[in-house]
This record gives C-alpha cells, sequence and structure tokens, in this order.
C-alpha cells in the first residue's frame, strides 16, 4: 500500500457502464490504487484500517464507502485476523460522464450529481442499513443489461438521501502526473504499514526515497498531508488499536509489538490519536463488539 499512486488501474467500459466486482481476503486484487472511476465499496467481513487519500480510520463489516476518481485508496485487514475469507468485499465503479449523461436527459437526477462532489474526498455512509447495502449490491451482481443499471440508481438515489455522510480525506484526488517523486515516497509508506515495529526514523525513510531529510520531509508532507513521524505514530496506533480488542496482551506488550519505545509515549499518541486512552478504548470497544460478534457466530 502506499499514499500514492504506485498502481493505476484502467477500467474498460466499451460495452458496460458499470463494473461489479467481488474480493475474497487475502487477495492480490486488494492494493492501494486509483482510477478515474468512481466506486461504491461494501465491506462484509473482517475488521482493520481504511486508507483513503490521506484518511486513516477503522473498518468493519458492514462499513460502505464511495471513492471519488483518483482518489488512492486501500483497505487493509488486520494482521490479527488469521482465517481467510472468501467475500471480503463488494464494489461497484462507474464513472462520472455516465451520471452526468443521466442528469441531463433527466433533471431530477441533478441531485445527485452534487452529492458525487463529496465523493471527491472519499465518503463513509454513516449508519446506514448493512442489510439494505448488501441487498442493494446483490440485485446489481445478479441483474444484467438494463436492470442492473435500474438496481444502480436505485442505490444512488437511497446513498443520496442518506443523511450521515462523513467525507475522509483532506487531499481530495491526486493527479498521475509528478509519478516519480509520489513513486519514492509512496515507497516508504508501503515500508512503513508493512513494517511498522521496526525503527523507522527520518533519516532512514529520507534514504530510502534517496533524498536528503529536508526535501523528503518537505515532500512527504505535500504528497500524504501528514509528516512522516506523524504517519508513522498514526500506522502504529491503528495496529495497536486491532491487538487491544482482538487480543489479551498487556497494554505494556502491545505498545512495544506496535513499535513504541515506551508505554507514556505510547500513551501520549494514542491519546492525542483517538482521543481516549488504550485501557479505556479496549473496554470500549469489547463491550461494543461482544455482542455483535456472538450474533454472528
Amino acid at each position: 500500500m502506499s499514499i500514492m499512486i504506485p498502481e493505476l488501474e484502467v477500467v474498460d467500459r466499451s460495452t458496460r457502464s458499470i463494473r461489479y466486482l467481488e474480493h475474497g481476503w487475502p487477495s492480490d486484487l486488494c492494493r492501494w490504487h486509483a482510477h478515474e472511476e468512481y466506486e461504491l465499496h461494501l465491506i462484509t467481513d473482517t475488521r482493520g484500517k481504511a486508507f483513503v487519500g490521506d484518511y486513516i480510520g477503522d473498518f468493519k463489516a458492514g462499513d460502505l464507502f464511495m471513492i471519488g476518481p483518483n482518489l488512492p485508496h486501500n483497505w487493509v485487514t488486520d494482521q490479527v485476523w488469521g482465517e481467510p475469507v472468501q467475500t471480503r468485499d463488494m464494489l461497484v465503479q462507474f464513472s462520472h460522464d455516465s451520471v452526468e449523461k443521466l442528469a441531463q436527459g433527466f433533471p431530477e437526477f441533478s441531485e445527485i450529481l452534487k452529492f458525487l462532489q463529496l465523493a471527491q474526498s472519499g465518503i463513509k455512509f454513516e449508519g446506514f442499513n448493512p442489510t439494505f447495502a448488501r441487498g442493494h449490491m446483490e440485485a446489481i451482481r445478479d441483474n444484467k443489461g438494463p436492470e442492473r443499471i435500474l438496481a444502480f440508481i436505485r442505490l444512488l438515489v437511497r446513498l443520496n438521501e442518506h443523511a450521515e455522510k462523513k467525507t475522509l480525506s483532506l487531499i481530495k484526488l491526486i493527479q498521475p502526473e509528478g509519478g516519480s517523486k509520489q513513486a519514492k515516497i509512496g515507497a516508504v509508506v508501503d515500508y512503513v504499514v508493512k513494517n511498522f515495529e521496526d525503527d523507522l526514523s527520518v533519516a532512514k525513510a529520507a534514504d530510502m526515497a534517496g533524498m536528503t531529510q529536508i526535501t523528503f520531509s518537505r515532500n512527504f508532507q505535500s504528497v500524504t498531508g501528514h509528516g512522516f513521524v506523524e504517519f508513522v505514530n498514526r500506522v502504529r496506533v491503528g495496529q495497536a488499536c486491532s491487538m487491544l480488542y482482538a487480543s489479551d496482551d498487556q497494554i505494556t506488550t502491545i505498545c512495544h509489538k506496535a513499535g513504541f519505545k515506551n508505554v507514556a509515549n505510547f500513551n501520549r499518541h494514542f491519546l492525542k490519536i483517538k482521543g481516549v486512552s488504550p485501557s479505556h478504548y479496549r473496554e470500549t470497544a469489547r463491550k461494543d463488539l461482544a455482542p455483535k460478534q456472538e450474533k454472528q457466530a
């Protein structure tokens, strides 16, 4: 996963205006990438971290997202999730032109164009009924031709009506230009996400990118929207959250597994990023998660 555009996906729309996909986990198809199409993305299984532009946050089964054109994104299932799953994601990709032409022919759909503007930053539909969302996705999957398009439009209309739309990324979209600098920063971000527990310094990261520390720090900030140390701490805290609700390890143990040198430093960064202490997070997460997991069992 990288915060830039290590892989640009091209969708063939010569014979179809929308594209339906399903991903299992793990899968090579689940990677950090960007494309010109909008993407509706429903998580159907596992928990983990959502990376959308410069946004890093938790995801769980039932969460529904919309990603705008050229906005890099990926969903990384927590390492504590040991078993593979057959279907982790259901998603639909579609172009802006298709909806724009629809609104030109039918002015009643112009409201959807305004709603799509929010997706430039990525949207999470807070509180959207997951059973309802899955039913709409299945209708798109199971139909062909005009019936598939009608099922897709019905879902767009419902999403437009949904009140709780949380925008995610401060960086709205990243164009493919300037790929050399972006690729170098992206390679560093890949390394951080995969090796968050290692000793990660600005000097080491700058050396990996082949830049001076000053140039690297400036480029990392401009490309990702975060300082390097801040980004590393956000990734580590995110991983610590996974360990807190999925294991019985002591907080001191989790602190070191996540890459922090001492508990005081860990607590300070955790409180700053999550707004609560690690122990409070664990207590709240387990209280909220346990009933849901029992129901799903």
